[in-house]
């Protein structure tokens, strides 16, 4: 059993943000109190060993939930793979993550969702949860058997890094997904506006001489997706909004009742156009980092509950990849270990978010709109626990990573804030920011 004194519980779901000690028995919340004595503590472990850890001046919070993880696997071991990417998760204060079905091939049956699935709890840290395609091979015509692959535990259903360009498919996905309960998550990105682009379209991409990416290729489909999911009443999901034209479609839309929620990436929130140089491809990425008043928006949109909640994209890539000319390079940014420390120091301590609202938007409202377990410390809950060192600081070194991929733009850099104990279904995985050894189901 495990006894967390004089935290500073933040938990959205319960409206806390206030000290109190957290106990943790048989892999659940067994209670939040104000007050406790040891001999209380000691009664409520019935004979158990008491574990205590005394949290004053940290913060406790349910264990982040991502909802857009890209973890390669099967295909692309070479960037990542469950494993070292659950470890990275772990790292970073992640329970849960929403695996994408991007991979080689792709997940678009259900042997392969239990595949993803089994692989995650063969790895024994972070919850893995497998994403499905939402058409077969991603090739945009034919859906597929979604009420089969919910069965076999997807979790959601995207072709993200590929939008859907068929209207009418968009729609039937839409309406069959109903049937499932679960989410539609769009990638939106009109193929034929993007074209081969490198960055957004803006001065930034002028001065540079690089081919630029309207904010209209995105937009335009959010306007579209968000129609279909008007006349159709299907859960949708729109990942990684990057325009400000985007955010009020979504705050209009959300007036009117429409089934939708957003997310929006770290990058987009804290970096812009302005910040990437040829010489270095880390910050290409796709959407690609738009301008300063995007960015805003988008903290705004986030503030205000327009935009739902934070998603990593974790994208890993091997160093090769990333070397390459920036006309080359491969899309993507690598942040499950750096997303969280990266919010805390650009956002939340200069004021321009609240801590409470960053883990409500990373870990109960997940948990709501995806119908997850976690995102809450209520008495009975399954034990996923993050107690975070708002004074930590750390230069962010290649060894020091478990994930295989280097591609993030803090590389070299100071943050402050991190994830010092984590606890998954009540077992310690992470302590003072070193993975510890597989906690279950590893000799499977």
């Amino acid at each position: 059993m495990w006894w967390l004194k004089d935290v500073w519980v933040v938990d959205p779901s319960q409206k806390l943000s206030s000290p109190q000690s957290v106990l943790i028995k048989e892999g659940k919340i067994l209670d939040i109190v104000s007050s406790i004595t040891e001999e209380e503590v000691l009664s409520k472990a019935q004979g158990e060993n008491v574990e205590t850890i005394n949290g004053q001046g940290k913060f406790l919070f349910p264990g982040l939930i991502d909802v857009h993880t890209h973890l390669r696997e099967p295909g692309q071991e070479d960037k990542e793979d469950i494993l070292s990417g659950s470890q990275a998760a772990v790292r970073g204060g992640f329970t849960t993550i929403l695996a994408m079905a991007n991979t080689q091939p792709v997940i678009d049956k259900r042997a392969l969702v239990e595949f993803v699935r089994l692989q995650g709890e063969r790895a024994g840290y972070a919850h893995v949860l497998p994403i499905g395609t939402v058409t077969k091979g991603m090739q945009g015509q034919e859906l597929v058997e979604m009420a089969d692959m919910k069965e076999g535990g997807a979790a959601a259903f995207s072709d993200d890094g590929k939008n859907i360009q068929n209207a009418e498919v968009m729609r039937l996905a839409l309406e069959y997904a109903k049937l499932t309960g679960l989410a539609i998550i769009s990638h939106c990105e009109d193929k034929d506006l993007a074209g081969d682009g490198l960055m957004r379209r803006g001065v930034a991409s002028g001065r540079m001489g690089l081919r630029g990416i309207p904010a209209s290729a995105e937009s335009v489909v959010v306007a579209r997706d968000l129609i279909l999911a008007e006349e159709t009443g299907g859960k949708l999901h729109l990942a990684h909004i990057s325009t400000a034209e985007s955010v009020e479609l979504i705050r209009r839309a959300k007036a009117r009742g429409v089934n939708v929620s957003a997310e929006v990436n770290p990058h987009h929130l804290i970096l812009c156009d302005e910040d990437i140089h040829l010489t270095d491809t880390v910050l290409k990425v796709n959407p690609p980092l738009a301008s300063r008043k995007d960015r805003e928006a988008l903290i705004d949109g986030l503030r205000d509950g327009t935009i739902d909640m934070i998603a990593t994209d974790h994208a890993p890539h091997t160093q090769a990849e990333k070397s390459r000319p920036f006309a080359e390079a491969p899309f993507g940014i690598a942040s499950l270990e750096t997303a969280l420390s990266a919010v805390y120091q650009h956002l939340v301590m200069p004021g321009k978010l609240t801590w409470e609202r960053v883990i409500e938007a990373w870990s109960y409202l997940p948990a709501q709109r995806f119908r997850l377990s976690g995102g809450t410390l209520m008495p009975g809950a399954c034990a996923d626990v993050v107690l975070f060192d708002p004074d930590l600081k750390e230069v962010i070194e290649p060894g020091s990573l478990v994930s295989k991929a280097r591609n993030t733009p803090f590389l070299g850099k100071t943050l402050q804030g991190f994830p010092v104990m984590v606890w998954v279904e009540g077992k310690l995985v992470q302590k003072d920011r070193r993975v510890l050894q597989q906690r279950s189901l590893q000799n499977i």
